[in-house]
């Protein structure tokens, strides 16, 4: 599942990640990616749920679609994503592909939510 989180900073956007998610789940939030695309500053908030499973039927191919077209047209637009998480394969994940993140990208715990949202915000 992926959804929008709430009670979010200024010019922030958080998306929550957990279960498996599926193709169809990630083509229905494009709306949502092309409206952060509109913006001048792109400010994120990643929290990955402890049960976060990866990708379901169609889930990878439309997370790299997703992924490559906000980067290729945005790319220049990053300026900061947070991203929230205890799993360990996420900080190795993290740091095999930071080169790759536009922008400024720095890895929370669970518990410091709050302040995930204050370094994106600033």
């Amino acid at each position: 599942m992926i959804e929008m989180l709430p009670d979010m900073p200024e010019g922030v956007t958080g998306i929550r990640v957990s279960g498996r998610l599926s193709g169809d789940e990630l083509h229905a939030f494009k709306p949502a990616m092309e409206k952060l695309g509109r913006t001048d500053e792109i400010r994120i908030v990643e929290v990955v749920a402890p049960d976060y499973e990866g990708f379901g039927p169609g889930g990878l191919i439309e997370d790299l679609k997703l992924g490559l077209g906000a980067l290729i047209g945005h790319h220049s637009s990053f300026k900061r994503i947070a991203v929230v998480s205890d799993q360990d394969w996420v900080a190795h994940a993290l740091h095999a592909f930071a080169w790759m993140v536009p922008g400024e990208l720095s890895l929370f715990g669970l518990d410091d939510l709050e302040q995930a949202k204050e370094w994106a915000a600033g």
